[in-house]
């Protein structure tokens, strides 16, 4: 099926699923990285140096060839289009050097540990950037339909949204000795078992979503002598897109939120365990896994149908707005039932709590289709890599500075991971605060930018309209 099938009328459920296929791999990677990475510290004995270099290091050789990939994907010549390619070799890569960066044993030296975990996580992120800058821009191109890309990008967040249910889980099977002897044999084997199925769900999109081919489009041409050009057309094209303001917005929110989340999200475990347990992890059980779980099956079955019917019905501003608004009553929830001795009360909070980052990348992601329209009007050119790749740099350059944050957030307080809460009052009421209070920051300020972005259908489809009619008097 050609792009112009596919843009024409609505997009298929079948394409919809194998994007939202893809979707998995995504947020599973990332979501069992995490996990895993604590074993680092906590098994092989990695100093908070060597830690903060693997965490950080990474994620910036990421958030630089993100843009450049974009460039490369927007413009290539192919037979079978701009984007199936990279997304195919993207996903094996990934896979590959998932497993190979966790054949980690302590009878290795630190320092030989630490290299070669660095050095393999540089090939995986490498891969992680072939396959989800060309990625994300294949589900912005897929549609022309102001709703339907709404509903695209749903589906795509609904199946996205199992990695999250399941990745908590990984918690308690790393850790009980009737799975693994130790965490550290643990993550040698699951790496295994997680690399090869999200692999083999990263390239259903390369394989089932077509692409018209490309090889007599007028693209910028890719080659080693025009290397320097590009890189200058790479920063002009990041100009260009920040000069539209609703773009701006659009980050700036995004930013704001997501990062105000995660900034917290790495306090959730001291804040269960120390709030609620005493500092006793054992006695915790499964109430950490739960919180993430439990969040994430909320926003499944809660958050994301209800964004997308509150989308069509009120567009897509007022759904986003509505939303965050949900979310600041459950992060203020959070505050009255965190209560020792009764971790079951937080679990009412979960519903209003999932809201704010459960709809974020639904309606982000769907506007930033509509943008890529309006960039089309001002340049004559489509876009979809350069902009995704830009969406995704403000979220992984602000994820790295929430890992930061959070360490801040730790110092400011005071607190102590080996003393019990009862020595520490003061220092677990505090990361209780921030974990409540800190979001609901980020969150007023992101609702207060987005208070008067005014793209909506009417708008959208008067910029397609003008577009249409633009091809016409070309053709």
């Amino acid at each position: 099926m050609s792009d112009k099938i596919l843009k024409k009328g609505k997009v298929a459920m079948g394409q919809k699923i194998a994007f939202g296929i893809g979707m998995f791999a995504n947020q599973m990677f990332p979501a069992i990285l995490g996990i895993f990475m604590v074993v680092l510290v906590q098994d092989l004995g990695f100093p908070g140096w060597m830690w903060s270099l693997i965490y950080f290091f990474p994620r910036i050789f990421d958030s630089i060839t993100d843009p450049i990939m974009g460039f490369i994907s927007d413009n290539t010549k192919s037979k079978w289009g701009r984007r199936r390619q990279y997304v195919l070799i993207g996903g094996i890569i990934m896979g590959i050097a998932y497993i190979f960066m966790w054949q980690l044993f302590k009878e290795n030296s630190l320092q030989f540990n630490f290299w070669y975990f660095f050095l393999w996580s540089i090939v995986f992120y490498l891969g992680l950037t072939f396959f989800s800058v060309p990625y994300v821009a294949m589900g912005y191109e897929m549609s022309d339909d102001f709703h339907e890309r709404t509903s695209i990008m749903a589906i795509a967040q609904w199946i996205g949204q199992w990695a999250w249910v399941i990745a908590p889980w990984f918690w308690v099977i790393m850790y009980d000795p009737e799975w693994f002897p130790s965490a550290e044999i643990a993550v040698r084997e699951l790496s295994i078992w997680v690399a090869i199925p999200c692999a083999i769900c990263a390239i259903v999109p390369a394989i089932f979503i077509k692409s018209e081919s490309t090889l007599d489009k007028n693209y910028e041409p890719l080659n080693t002598s025009n290397i320097g050009q590009s890189l200058i057309k790479i920063k002009d094209s990041f100009k260009e897109a920040f000069k539209i303001k609703v773009f701006r917005k659009l980050c700036g929110a995004t930013f704001l939120i997501y990062n105000a989340f995660n900034t917290v999200a790495a306090l959730t475990f001291f804040v269960i365990v120390y709030k609620l347990f005493n500092g006793d992890a054992g006695k915790s059980g499964i109430w950490v896994s739960l919180f993430g779980c439990l969040g994430a099956l909320g926003t499944t079955f809660l958050v994301i149908p209800i964004i997308t019917k509150m989308s069509k019905i009120w567009g897509k501003k007022k759904a986003f707005l509505v939303a965050q608004g949900i979310s600041i009553i459950g992060y203020v929830m959070l505050w009255f039932l965190f209560v020792p001795g009764k971790p079951w009360m937080y679990i009412i909070a979960l519903p209003f709590f999932s809201f704010g980052i459960g709809s974020l990348f639904t309606i982000m992601m769907s506007m930033t289709a509509d943008i890529i329209d309006i960039d089309e009007l001002n340049t004559g050119k489509r876009r979809e890599g350069i902009f995704g790749a830009i969406y995704w740099w403000m979220v992984k350059v602000g994820f790295a500075i929430a890992g930061a944050l959070s360490g801040v957030i730790i110092g400011i307080v005071g607190f102590n991971p080996d003393l019990p809460t009862i020595d520490q009052q003061s220092a677990v009421d505090g990361l209780h605060t921030f974990f409540c209070f800190f979001p609901i920051v980020g969150t007023l300020i992101a609702m207060y930018i987005m208070k008067d972005y005014d793209i909506d259908e009417k708008r959208a489809s008067e910029i397609r309209l003008e577009l249409e009619k633009r091809k016409q008097k070309h053709n």
